[in-house]
């Protein structure tokens, strides 16, 4: 049974990959550009395809009974009505635990994750999620400051998240494509379903033991909310910039849970954020 993964190089798309090989599984693995099939293993079928562009896609689901599928808002219909005429046994989403978690329904990045599970569900598929709440690796966007000037801006920088290591969360992704016991990646309207990492951990924290794990002691910059605003649009949308804020506010006053649900879906404690920047040294190195 082959597998299709599409985000292949994504931060969790490429562990997918990876642990799927491990186990002896037939993994076939979607880029957009044809140049990128250098990033993926030898082992993998690399296939050209473009969510926005519904003709490239069935030539990537030709034999396919399952997918793993990060997908923007603006692919996910034509994704749907391809995935449909396929007759899949089961698509794994990579979404986000922001649909689920109180106080998020106007956050826009929980709209546009939602918005792509609604898709999904419109169109009859067998889909199963699998919602990260904080990815450690979007510390990563810290990296370039910690190179150049050992340096972190921060707003609410005692606000406490649980980050959960993207390796865990390929893990429970494979465990729901049918490697494991599938049936404990069961859709979940609750916020006990999200994925988080094993322990809730203020930014100030996160930023304390990157510099661990890099040899460095590292400053925080503390910003306001409206310094927050003006040092974030320099990368995002307003909107995403927005959401951001918004989710930071609510994880300050204790709105971000730890949940037990990689544990209880792999049967083992999921990665320490300390564990995460050591893994990741020499990103900010």
């Amino acid at each position: 049974m082959t597998i299709l993964v599409i985000g292949a190089r994504g931060g969790v798309g490429r562990h997918v990959v990876e642990q799927l090989l491990a186990v002896g599984e037939p993994v076939r693995a979607s880029v957009r550009d044809p140049r990128a099939r250098a990033d993926l293993p030898a082992a993998a079928d690399v296939v050209t395809a473009d969510l926005t562009r519904p003709d490239t896609l069935r030539r990537a689901l030709d034999g396919v009974r399952r997918v793993f599928l990060y997908a923007p808002s603006a692919g996910a219909e034509g994704f749907a009505a391809v995935a449909a005429e396929a007759g899949l046994e089961r698509v794994v989403l990579l979404s986000s635990g922001s649909v689920l978690l109180p106080g998020m329904e106007r956050n826009a990045i929980a709209q546009e994750h939602r918005a792509v599970e609604d898709v999904l569900s419109a169109a009859g598929l067998p889909w199963v999620p699998v919602r990260p709440l904080v990815l450690a690796s979007n510390s990563l966007r810290w990296a370039e400051s910690i190179r150049s000037s050992g340096t972190v801006r921060l707003v609410h920088c005692d606000a406490v998240t649980a980050p959960v290591h993207e390796r865990d969360v390929a893990a429970v992704a494979v465990t729901a494509l049918g490697v494991g016991a599938e049936d404990a990646v069961a859709p979940d309207p609750s916020s006990a379903a999200v994925l988080t990492g094993p322990e809730l951990i203020s930014q100030r924290r996160q930023v304390e033991q990157i510099g661990q794990a890099i040899g460095r002691t590292l400053r925080i910059e503390e910003l306001s909310p409206d310094q927050a605003r003006e040092h974030y649009g320099r990368f995002s949308d307003p909107a995403t910039v927005e959401a951001i804020l918004q989710f930071l506010a609510l994880a300050a006053t204790g709105g971000s849970p730890c949940t037990p649900t990689v544990r209880r879906v792999l049967g083992r404690p999921g990665h320490t954020f300390e564990q995460w920047a050591r893994d990741h040294a020499a990103d900010f190195g």
